[in-house]
């Protein structure tokens, strides 16, 4: 049997920009991207603190250092600059293998710096 995990975690970020005009998705800075084990293209669920929002995108690799955590496209509707947010990837795993499993969890800095 296979049960889908939480993979990784941001914990806590701040939303840096809200992008309209873009087709979809949330730009990340690639640190927190590595911090988190988490790759372009991948799916996540995005959960907005402040006004209790939750929904499902795609990460585009931002700039490295930046801070940067950008809802881009719809996504952009749901989410203030300066609300705060926890990114969520998840994985697909053996029920035996999850047992065992370690998420990855990060909290970031002041900035969205690790």
């Amino acid at each position: 049997m296979m049960i889908e995990v939480m993979k990784s975690k941001l914990h806590c970020v701040t939303v840096t920009e809200a992008n309209l005009n873009y087709m979809g998705s949330i730009t990340i800075d690639e640190d927190l991207m590595d911090a988190a084990n988490m790759i372009a293209g991948e799916k996540v669920q995005v959960l907005d603190n402040n006004n209790g929002e939750r929904f499902e995108t795609y990460i585009i690799k931002g700039e490295r250092g930046s801070g940067c955590v950008c809802l881009n496209g719809a996504a952009a509707r749901r989410v203030q600059v300066g609300d705060v947010v926890i990114i969520i990837s998840y994985a697909l795993m053996d029920f035996e293998e999850a047992k065992e499993f370690k998420p990855t969890v990060v909290f970031p800095k002041e900035g969205n710096k690790v």
